[in-house]
């Protein structure tokens, strides 16, 4: 068996204080177990000065260790790996394909097919931008590698629980304890 079939990939959240650093010392607990971190996706929370950061690591191991491991970070919040949870999903792909009069027809019937958009043209080029799972990604991209693919960016995989349940519950704050036993000066009575 092959080293990259025993590896499993693994989809690790983690809400995150939004500050300089962080992502480096997350990277280097990775570095450290041997993990290899095959995409990351960061961006704002719903929560002011908070980020979440969406990782997929390939490892021959369950991540939990490394997980808790994270998580005793200072500026991480909460880390939780939701490889086991029903999850959507998606990763977005930008694809500039080389084009002439006799193929142009051809990259944009692929795009419909796909529900790509065409965000930019050239005489000589399109740049095409695809949304969907990983699986449909690399779908589209091995249709136009049939042509000339000068350029490929992609975001790596974002996801979230599926339902109302959330990767990371917030508790509520507790209300503050404003008179500590002494009645306000007025009375709302």
């Amino acid at each position: 068996m092959r080293q990259k079939d025993r590896l499993k990939k693994h989809t690790i959240i983690a809400l995150v204080e939004d500050r300089p650093g962080v992502l480096n010392r997350i990277a280097s607990k990775w570095r450290q177990r041997g993990f290899n971190i095959e995409s990351l996706a960061v961006g704002h929370s719903e929560t002011a000065g908070l980020s979440r950061m969406t990782f997929v690591v390939d490892a021959n191991t369950d991540a939990e260790q490394i997980v808790k491991q994270v998580d005793k970070l200072v500026d991480v919040v909460d880390i939780r790996d939701i490889s086991a949870e029903e999850i959507v999903s998606r990763e977005l792909a930008m694809i500039k394909v080389r084009v002439d009069a006799g193929n142009r027809s051809h990259i944009i019937e692929i795009a419909d097919l796909f529900r790509a958009s065409i965000v930019d043209v050239s005489p000589d080029s399109v740049i095409l931008e695809v949304t969907g799972d990983e699986a449909k990604v690399d779908a589209m991209f091995e249709l136009l590698s049939d042509y000339t693919v000068i350029e490929l960016v992609r975001t790596g995989r974002v996801a979230m629980l599926r339902g109302s349940a959330v990767s990371h519950p917030q508790e509520e704050p507790e209300e503050p304890e404003r008179y500590q036993g002494f009645e306000p000066p007025y009375s709302a009575k």
